[in-house]
């Protein structure tokens, strides 16, 4: 029998549905695998062995009777900003040490609704705040991935470095992972995996975790484009619990994958072609181009004028945003409490120990960006800023551009503990440089792996869709994806 662990969602459903294998099995695969890697990749933070084991038995009970739903038995991850019932909810963060929530996230709730296993939750960079998985109390995610001949640790990216790791290693099936900037696409491509940042509004924010509030948004990360089209449906819904959770009915995304995109126009973005982009970058980029030409794609030159204005400003909305919502982790309700002489001392000690580097780094950013004479500077004039991103998309769209495709990070990924990226947080910040516009338009946006470095490690295009327009994305990260095939990491864990 084929390694249970190697198939897809689509392959395992597949035969979960013929009882060729059955969830219980599945399932056990999984928690085996976990066993053996979890202590070199340190992916999950929180493993259920016994709580998997309980779900699986109930999916095979529904699949004996006819009644399974659309991910029965299908064994999934869980970054842990989502809240889920009585089990470890922490953002990877200090300060929420031994949270476990009374309540379920809409997004983790669909998605049991459906038959989905949890195997546990996902490690994360604190609060969903970096771009290498690096600022966890837990430590750092190892990618799956290193360089050919190497035996250095890389990072897999961030935030949801955890849930690209583990479905990269083959840790679960599928993953949830979020993105405000860039954190679903950018570990996907560095880890050679699929992952979607759906339109703003697709799926309900309620019970995860918040970052900025405008622009998180929840989303998979998969093996390929077919397993990511079949998680964001069930993911995906309506919600009374959620004002920004957007009333339309949820396609069947599935039924896109393999779609023709003969006569599409593909619009390139003459503006992310940056000053110091690695050639093979390029090369990749103009590679994704050939290959939608060759599927009957229209390719068409545009130009966003004010892309190159998205990165500063998005680095003043998030922290505005963020540290707004941090607040409310004082000590007095639940997770961590340092005493103090007095509560205010309380809250100073709680948040000092509680909170990591730079969590702390983008508070205080925030805090000063909505202070009293510097918000008409900075936090007023970057949402002037976004609203002028956001019109050069709908201006490009306008003309008749189905999709952007565009690279998702400016490089391969970099070693854990790099000198340079740590020691200069913008330089970090740079990782996003291709992602951040999506989130501050609320735009649909896919990583694909479309190729290998000349180190072996992956590459990822980004394909950005018009608002609530995911199947053609999936359409069109089909194409890229049967072009480039597939890439798995060589075992060394």
């Amino acid at each position: 029998m084929t390694d249970l662990t190697s198939l897809t969602i689509a392959e395992a459903r597949e035969k979960l549905t013929r009882k060729e294998i059955s969830a219980a099995e599945l399932t056990e695969a999984y928690i085996d695998a976990i066993e053996g890697a979890n202590g070199a990749l340190n992916a999950y933070v929180c493993i259920t062995p016994d709580k998997a084991r309980a779900m699986a038995k109930a999916s095979d009970e529904k699949i004996a009777g006819g009644e399974a739903g659309a991910l029965e038995g299908i064994p999934l991850g869980i970054k842990d900003l989502y809240a889920t019932q009585g089990v470890h909810t922490q953002s990877a963060s200090h300060i929420l040490d031994g949270f476990e929530p009374r309540y379920e996230s809409t997004v983790t709730a669909n998605l049991w609704a459906d038959g989905a296993v949890m195997l546990g939750k996902l490690n994360m960079d604190e609060f969903a705040m970096g771009s290498s998985n690096e600022t966890s109390y837990y430590g750092p995610v190892k990618n799956p991935w290193r360089k050919t001949g190497s035996t250095v640790d890389l990072v897999p990216g961030g935030s949801s470095g955890g849930s690209a790791a583990a479905v990269a290693a083959h840790l679960c099936a599928g993953a949830t992972a979020t993105d405000t900037g860039g954190s679903i696409r950018q570990p996907a491509a560095l880890t050679g995996t699929v992952g979607i940042k759906p339109t703003y509004g697709r799926c309900s924010r309620w019970g995860i975790a918040a970052f900025a509030s405008s622009l998180d948004q929840a989303g998979p990360i998969s093996r390929d484009v077919r397993d990511a089209a079949i998680m964001l449906t069930s993911m995906a819904s309506t919600d009374a619990k959620d004002t920004t959770s957007v009333d339309r009915p949820v396609p069947d995304y599935e039924a896109a994958v393999g779609r023709s995109v003969r006569g599409l126009k593909i619009g390139i973005p003459k503006e992310y072609r940056v000053e110091g982009m690695p050639g093979e970058i390029e090369t990749l980029w103009q590679q994704g181009i050939d290959w939608l030409k060759d599927a009957g794609a229209q390719i068409v030159d545009v130009s966003l004028p004010h892309t190159r204005y998205a990165l500063p400003a998005y680095y003043i909305v998030a922290p505005a945003e963020a540290s707004s919502n941090l607040a409310r982790y004082d000590g007095v309700r639940y997770g961590l409490r340092v005493p103090g002489s007095n509560i205010a001392e309380m809250y100073e000690n709680t948040r000092a120990e509680g909170f990591g580097r730079e969590v702390k780094r983008r508070i205080m950013i925030g805090t000063y960006v909505l202070s009293a004479g510097y918000y008409d500077a900075y936090y007023l004039r970057a949402q002037k800023v976004r609203t002028l991103i956001k019109r050069d998309f709908e201006t490009v769209y306008a003309d008749g551009i189905d999709a952007l495709l565009t690279p998702a990070t400016p490089s391969a990924a970099f070693g854990i503990g790099d000198e340079e990226m740590n020691s200069d947080p913008v330089k970090m910040y740079l990782n996003d440089i291709f992602t951040v516009t999506v989130n501050m338009a609320g735009l649909p946006g896919i990583a694909v792996p479309a190729g290998l470095s000349g180190d072996g490690l992956p590459l990822g295009l980004q394909l950005i869709g018009r608002p609530f327009d995911e199947e053609t994305l999936f359409a069109v990260g089909s194409v890229i994806e049967k072009a480039a095939g597939r890439f798995t990491p060589k075992k060394w864990w």
